[in-house]
């Protein structure tokens, strides 16, 4: 009986946390079916995760190579390398003619990174945060493990799937919201937000005292028409992004925040606890690889070659609707008319089609099942080898 007794109170300690209970990123499940049906001789396409298939720039590689032969590999700024940060300070000058202070940069491991630090410093638990839906699920995710109450507000297709400033002041009257989050380009839907569009929803929460946040980790790959930074439009904004997209550097975990000037210090303090500094390997390799852009334009050029060629082909497979892909490398399509559960058939087509993709659930807990998100960051040849397996397996 005592042993007995003893193995409840061990089993009790080892119980996980309430906080710790959030849904799973079900891409990463997608990408564990898809590896075991690889493991037994498939050859899947993979549309589920939004990894591009090039690797990081030739530069970002020369300078992580000269840095190993160096030998010493030693922490740095808990904000970052100062000449990594002085060199994101010129790409806002040089892409958006945006001038933002070097001392407001904060180097990050990876946009995940910046989501904990920018949540963690600017919200208490049980602040109330808006997100739209569709939209990425760690967002709701990861404030729901700090505490945080992620409120969802929907989009529809009058506003080409944006956050407009009367959706988010309606939310607000409702209850007080303590911040919003958007993307643009967005994540899992590749629509864009215009600079009218952004700046309106900007001087909306502004005027209701709601915090800003926006995620900007698919700037560079736009196509409808370029992307505006909220770190051009108002110093209060904090801007997240990242090297892993269109520099191809995922697995680097490396990112960057541009932060109001009152936040760089409790930033500074969090980074210093949780992690003490990035990578510094990946820092190196991450300002080495702005003079890669020839290569990445090229990359770029790619995606829209997909785009293409789902735009076109997923229609004659029986796929008609999806929303305007205007950047990303993500078409959302309606799969309503073949089914009411996309997580059902984003199984059934990976194991009958030998594609994966993502269940719209993943992205919208209201109306997802009716959506599935394909990638198109892979090579031409995937992208129409993907459409000629759907269309025999939906005929």
């Amino acid at each position: 009986m005592p042993d007995a007794t003893l193995r409840e109170r061990v089993t009790s300690l080892l119980t996980a946390s309430g906080r710790s209970d959030v849904p799973p990123f079900m891409v990463m499940d997608v990408m564990a079916a898809a590896a075991r049906i690889e493991a037994a001789g498939g050859h899947v396409i993979h549309m589920e995760v939004g990894q591009p298939a090039a690797g990081a720039p030739q530069p970002a590689i020369a300078a992580a190579q000269a840095a190993l032969q160096d030998g010493r590999i030693d922490y740095t700024s808990a904000l970052g390398i100062p000449s990594l940060r002085e060199r994101i300070a010129r790409h806002y000058r040089e892409t958006y003619g945006c001038t933002v202070a070097p001392d407001r940069i904060v180097v990050t491991t990876g946009s995940s990174g910046g989501f904990i630090l920018a949540f963690l410093a600017m919200f208490e638990p049980g602040d109330r945060v808006a997100v739209t839906v569709p939209g990425y699920p760690p967002y709701r995710h990861i404030l729901t493990a700090l505490g945080c109450e992620p409120v969802l507000i929907e989009t529809s297709g009058d506003t080409r799937h944006a956050l407009t400033g009367e959706a988010l002041l309606a939310a607000h009257r409702k209850a007080p919201l303590k911040g919003v989050l958007v993307g643009s380009p967005a994540n899992p839907t590749g629509t864009m937000m215009s600079r009218e569009a952004l700046s309106s929803l900007m001087a909306a929460a502004d005027s209701a005292g709601i915090r800003f946040i926006s995620d900007e980790i698919y700037h560079g790959l736009d196509y409808a028409f370029p992307a505006v930074t909220a770190a051009e439009l108002s110093p209060q904004a904090l801007v997240i992004n990242s090297f892993s997209k269109y520099f191809c550097m995922t697995g680097w975990r490396v990112g960057w925040m541009v932060v109001p000037e009152v936040l760089v210090r409790p930033i500074e303090r969090l980074q210093q606890n949780l992690s003490i500094s990035v990578p510094t390997l990946s820092q190196i390799a991450a300002e080495a690889a702005f003079e890669g852009r020839e290569e990445m334009e090229a990359i770029k050029r790619g995606y829209q070659e997909n785009r293409r060629i789902l735009i076109e082909g997923l229609p004659k497979a029986g796929l008609t609707k999806f929303l305007p892909a205007d950047g990303a490398f993500y078409l959302y399509a309606d799969v309503s008319a073949f089914t009411s559960d996309s997580f059902a058939f984003a199984n059934e087509m990976l194991e009958k089609a030998h594609v994966a993709a993502t269940p719209g659930v993943d992205f919208d807990p209201i109306h997802g099942r009716a959506f599935i998100r394909f990638s198109y960051a892979r090579l031409a040849a995937e992208m129409q080898e993907a459409v000629a397996r759907i269309a025999h397996w939906l005929k």
